[in-house]
């Protein structure tokens, strides 16, 4: 759930279904369609150690003597990488400051809008369904993707307000990300996850209520503002507040006031699960 003023935030397509579906052949397809409206990136699932060119066999040298990452560069620009213990998820937040579209084939397990090609079976929301890639719609597909919220972290949020057009006037960024916090103090049960809805629609546009009373003050130049639904496990983030503003006085009091009015006044609901048990209740705070 995510507001923000004017365009950006990647969205995220996956592929999914066996091996002689035609997996790659519809990401070729939505790479060539979608380059027509942004950056895309794409990540792919692999079973086996990555296949490199001949320089690629000093960097898994480099690696072997306990590099974590490694990365080759030709003189054309041209680059690749290879590295130990990332996730798909960590891969998602490192491309989502710079990226439009991220198509990634495989990685079932992950939750994804998804295009299921024969049968394929996954976790996160069904965009379409087809028999193979040639089956595929793809006008009603990106449409489907469209509607999607788009993937967003503060990284991305903080690139996206630095690219606007009244970045010229602007001599602060100011930001907040709220936690899952484990515990209040060392007595407390220990709070394993949350687990957020929102009011559909009502929640959204209050969101964009806010916003736009943020970005109507005198020195605000642009508000983003990203709550995440679903489950959140201890430590991660929940939510972003990111203002950009003339001054650091009018950025900070924009980014407190955005916080106190979306826990106050956005219908969000959440699940608290600890080591004792777990109940409901409307956010007061995170």
């Amino acid at each position: 759930m995510t507001v923000r003023n004017g365009a950006g935030g990647m969205q995220i397509l996956r592929v999914v279904g066996p091996s002689d579906s035609g997996k790659t052949t519809l990401i070729e397809r939505l790479t060539e369609r979608l380059t027509e409206e942004g950056r895309v990136a794409t990540v792919k699932h692999i079973d086996c150690e990555p296949t490199l060119d001949t320089a690629g066999k000093d960097t898994a040298r480099h690696r072997a003597a306990g590099a974590a990452e490694t990365y080759g560069v030709a003189a054309d620009g041209s680059w690749f990488a290879t590295g130990e213990t990332r996730s798909v998820e960590d891969v998602l937040d490192s491309l989502a400051p710079a990226t439009d579209y991220c198509l990634v084939e495989g990685y079932h397990e992950a939750d994804l809008p998804t295009v299921a090609l024969a049968g394929g079976d996954h976790g996160g929301e069904t965009l379409q369904r087809a028999p193979d890639a040639d089956g595929v719609d793809l006008d009603a597909l990106l449409s489907a993707l469209d509607d999607c919220a788009p993937y967003e972290t503060l990284e991305s949020l903080v690139a996206r307000v630095s690219d606007s057009p009244a970045a010229e006037f602007a001599g602060a960024i100011a930001t907040f990300t709220g936690r899952v916090r484990a515990r209040d103090d060392a007595s407390d049960p220990a709070t394993e996850l949350l687990e957020f809805e929102a009011y559909e629609g009502v929640a959204d546009q209050r969101l964009c209520e806010i916003a736009d009373d943020l970005t109507g003050r005198d020195g605000v130049h642009e508000v983003r503002m990203h709550h995440r639904t679903g489950v959140v496990e201890a430590g991660e983030d929940i939510v972003f507040v990111v203002v950009l503003a003339g001054h650091r006085a009018e950025a900070f009091a924009a980014v407190e006031d955005g916080i106190d009015r979306l826990k106050a006044e956005v219908p969000l609901f959440k699940k608290e699960v600890t080591v004792d048990g777990e109940f409901w209740a409307h956010q007061h705070e995170h």
